[in-house]
């Protein structure tokens, strides 16, 4: 297989924090047209990956590839979804402004936007339940409302790989549902979904591929295949719980939130 074949491609990929490797020597392609969780325990280096990827992060060794492409020549077609914490939620900024910055890539920053990105915006709002809220301030928005304003704005984008961090964390049941459709939405449209996610037990439910890890790549590849309890006991260190699915597939039986 090519690297153009691949949505996302890395390579010996190794990053530092405090002189202590977060990630270490990893090695993922992600095919196009996959809906791919990334999952491992807390300070497994999941959201470094993603921010590695995007540039976000300087890695010490290693390169990454987007479409066959430097990441930089394809920055465009990638959309990120943050870590919801990780944002200023008090800026002064009503929903419809937010979503409107997915935007600006194929805009450009010296322009305004105008009545076709309003329009896109609007769409995206409508698509993730959320038109009403369009202008409304984004500090006073639930939390489940203030992920789906993200998930908008990568949707405004219209992009080919989308990234996220932690997408269902602190939403509600309705929400979670309304999310998962979504990105099965853009899986069926050809999109390339990865997203950080810490629910072992939906993992088989959400997602076609997996990427497990702790520091190292532990495996990737479909979740019927890598997705096992040997690989999930070498993740987690043994501490993971198991049941038996009614398909007869093993599931995991805990929130991993608790193991650190």
């Amino acid at each position: 297989m090519t690297d153009q074949q691949f949505a996302i491609d890395v390579a010996d990929m190794t990053a530092v924090y405090h002189e202590q490797p977060v990630l270490w020597d990893v090695d993922l392609q992600v095919p196009a047209g996959v809906l791919m969780a990334i999952v491992g325990p807390n300070g497994a280096g999941k959201t470094t990956l993603i921010k590695c990827i995007l540039g976000l992060i300087k890695p010490v060794a290693g390169q990454v590839l987007v479409q066959g492409k430097p990441y930089k020549d394809r920055r465009d077609r990638v959309a990120y979804v943050p870590q919801r914490g990780s944002v200023d939620w008090d800026f002064p900024t009503n929903v419809l402004d937010v979503v409107e910055m997915g935007r600006y890539g194929a805009l450009g920053w010296w322009k305004r936007p105008g009545k076709r990105e309003r329009d896109a915006a609007m769409h995206a709002l409508e698509k993730v339940g959320m038109a009403e809220f369009a202008h409304r301030q984004i500090s006073q928005l639930s939390g489940g409302q203030q992920q789906r304003v993200f998930l908008a704005r990568a949707l405004a984008q219209d992009a080919d790989i989308y990234l996220m961090d932690e997408p269902f964390q602190g939403v509600d049941a309705v929400t979670e549902r309304a999310i998962i459709d979504l990105l099965r939405e853009l899986r069926a449209a050809g999109k390339t979904v990865v997203a950080v996610h810490h629910d072992l037990q939906t993992v088989p439910e959400y997602f076609d591929w997996v990427l497990l890890m702790n520091i190292r790549k532990i495996a990737s590849g479909p979740v019927d295949e890598v997705f096992t309890e040997e690989n999930l006991r070498l993740t987690y260190g043994g501490v993971v719980a198991f049941m038996q699915a009614p398909n007869g597939s093993t599931a995991a039986a805990v929130d991993t939130e608790s193991v650190a």
